[in-house]
């Protein structure tokens, strides 16, 4: 019996061991992918932030709050509202609190009678929010662990054409926003109505008109904010499936330790069993032959007449 427990101990132990290779082999690659993601942040962040700088000396131009595009959207409008999550799981809280976050956007604007145009991007995020009974309007999969700027063309060219065929009056963005390696969170933001800088004096004579700069500039404005909370969501998954990864290999390591400790403990038990049977038998032998039994050669001969 105690060999059989040995056996299945030494088999669960060579299946931690082969799921700790598998899990310190994840937590290695994220690591390195974390490395390529924040580099490819801070190559983006300047060109977004110059674009969000040019929007916000637009939107306080003189006639410019007349524009569909600037100012609060009208009560009863559509709202468009993208989730980024990711494509593959392993990584710890990361996608369910964009998912959750996501769905209280979603009843908020539901509650103020704004209708949600939901699009989902991520595997997880479709599958998720469609268990949830949620009607996602467009998915994008594929695109969350190294995103391009054709990837962040695609979400804006959904959510501008829902604008023009008039279903939106704006467009809200629910992601993680990534600082740094130990510090993310999730973020509700704005894609677009642009907001009124207040006491912010526009001084420049624009050619064309100001309205209509807007109109060109809104197109790479939402493209450059989709692209760059595409590449700071990836940098968050992947710090997250760090953690998640490190934290399963420590586990794997516990796991193993305890069960080896089972299995000395069983072994042990083993051998002080066959001890005592051996001892129980001599035992047994030497008082046999102190009460001076008889032996064969003693025995009488049964074939005598």
């Amino acid at each position: 019996m105690a060999g059989g427990q040995e056996r299945i101990l030494r088999r669960r132990i060579r299946s931690v061991q082969a799921t700790r290779k598998t899990t310190h082999a994840m937590e290695l690659i994220a690591g390195s992918r974390i490395v390529k993601a924040q580099s490819r942040i801070v190559a983006a962040r300047p060109y977004v932030e110059g674009l969000d700088r040019l929007a916000a000396n637009l939107s306080n131009a003189p006639g410019a709050s007349s524009h569909p595009l600037v100012g609060e959207p009208e009560p009863g409008t559509g709202a468009a509202v993208v989730a980024i999550a990711g494509d593959r799981g392993l990584s710890g809280p990361y996608n369910p609190s964009v998912l959750r976050r996501t769905e209280t956007v979603v009843d908020e604007y539901t509650s103020a009678g704004r209708r949600p145009l939901l699009l989902g991007v991520g595997k997880r995020a479709q599958s998720y929010l469609r268990f949830q009974g949620r009607h996602v309007d467009e998915s994008f999969t594929g695109m969350t662990d190294m995103p391009t700027w054709e990837d962040a063309e695609k979400i804006a060219a959904a959510v501008l054409s829902a604008h023009q065929d008039g279903r939106i009056a704006s467009a809200d963005i629910v992601s993680f926003r990534f600082r740094s390696v130990g510090y993310q969170r999730v973020e509700h933001r704005k894609l677009f109505p642009l907001e009124q800088a207040g006491g912010v004096p526009f001084d420049y004579e624009s050619e064309p008109a100001v309205e209509d700069l807007i109109t060109l500039l809104l197109p790479r404005l939402v493209e450059a904010r989709v692209y760059l909370a595409l590449l700071e969501a990836a940098a968050s998954e992947h710090a997250a499936r760090q953690r998640a990864m490190k934290a399963a290999t420590d586990n794997a390591d516990e796991l193993v330790k305890n069960l080896r400790r089972v299995m000395n403990r069983v072994r042990q038990e083993s051998i002080t069993t066959e001890i005592m049977d051996i001892v129980g038998g001599a035992e047994a032998l030497r008082h046999s032959a102190g009460r001076g039994l008889p032996s064969l050669r003693d025995a009488p001969d049964q074939g005598a007449a």
